[in-house]
């Protein structure tokens, strides 16, 4: 979660805020405007592509969770 927490803090958001079951819209507020800036930075971090649901909150754990999958995605991809 340290990558997720350092992209979120570059965006402005305080680390001291960013736990696990902080939500992205209802405790961040993140317009869909950040959420985009946030999925872009993480394919640029990760090099995958993470879809992040504008009309759905979801907590940093989560994120991680879509991070962790579209890795072992492309891996798998890549092995075949």
């Amino acid at each position: 979660m340290g990558i997720l927490q350092t992209i979120l803090s570059d965006l402005g958001i305080p680390k001291e805020d960013l736990h696990e079951q902080t939500l992205l819209h209802q405790d961040l507020q993140l317009d869909s405007t950040e959420i985009v800036e946030l999925s872009l930075e993480l394919k640029r971090q990760f090099g995958v592509r993470v879809k992040l649901e504008t009309r759905q909150d979801m907590t940093l754990a989560q994120v991680c969770q879509r991070i962790e999958t579209a890795i072992q995605s492309e891996i798998s991809l890549s092995q075949t």
